[in-house]
């Protein structure tokens, strides 16, 4: 398989190491990474073509610049808060996220360098192995712009940190920084963020040259336990979806844009 599918996705940068180690980064840099509608797209579609490519052994995913992914650009979400026809795509892409990575026999591994909100969120998540700066800080953040919390955290969380502490942060929206993240389970490590891409790439390395066919079919058996969520989570996605034609919703995001807290009635 050519490199030429890499040119189909508009904000990510590619690049083939040793060992079939491919590095992908999202870059956005002056929008904090942040996903608009190409890019939100391309991380629902990626993980097939790197499926299908036999030059890709691992994949490492992280951000440029000072931010993972800020979540969804908000100029995009506000193009499609009360737009049915609109919100239904956007559903579609956010499941795909999450069942395409489940799918992919490759093994994934985020390197958390900042933050990561939201659609970003999933892809650092739903990554097979999860390194994370100790300084950063993440939050799903979608009760603070008046919808419920889709994309990936039902089908997640509560496997990764257990129901309680999945329902505390996913409901407050609190931050939670890479220290904590590790201790309650949400990631699978955290360093120090001078010390995250060796380390990504050493984890890397090190699945690359392991026995491929024992190491996806270990990946496949133990998403079962998502996938049996896949009830909940796409419940989630509609409960989501059907926040974005509240007046919530438009609250939350016109609170967002103008950088003031959001009056929710």
């Amino acid at each position: 398989m050519a490199d030429d599918w890499f040119e189909k996705y508009d904000g990510l940068a590619f690049e083939r190491r040793d060992n079939g180690v491919l590095w992908i980064t999202i870059d956005r840099p002056d929008a904090f990474n942040a996903t608009d509608a190409d890019l939100h797209l391309g991380l629902s579609r990626i993980w097939l073509d790197i499926d299908d490519d036999d030059a890709t052994r691992v994949v490492v995913i992280t951000g440029k610049g000072k931010a993972f992914s800020a979540g969804g650009d908000m100029n995009w979400i506000n193009s499609f808060v009360g737009d049915g026809d609109q919100l239904q795509r956007v559903m579609r892409e956010a499941g795909d996220v999450v069942y395409n990575m489940l799918k992919c026999s490759k093994v994934i591994i985020s390197a958390i360098n900042g933050v990561a909100v939201g659609a970003g969120l999933a892809i650092a998540l739903m990554a097979d192995v999860s390194l994370m700066a100790e300084e950063a800080r993440i939050t799903d953040g979608h009760v603070r712009m008046g919808v419920a919390a889709g994309d990936h955290a039902v089908i997640l969380w509560p496997l990764l940190c257990g129901m309680a502490k999945a329902k505390y942060y996913l409901l407050t929206a609190d931050f939670i920084d890479g220290v904590e993240a590790d201790r309650i389970g949400l990631v699978s490590r955290a360093v120090p963020g001078d010390e995250l891409l060796a380390e990504a790439q050493k984890v890397a390395d090190k699945l690359a040259t392991g026995s491929q066919g024992a190491i996806r079919l270990t990946k496949r058996a133990l998403n079962l336990w998502a996938t049996q969520a896949a009830p909940a989570f796409d419940a989630s996605l509609a409960f989501e979806m059907l926040g974005f034609l509240s007046a919530d919703a438009r609250e939350g995001v016109d609170a967002l844009l103008e950088k003031r807290n959001p009056d929710f009635a």
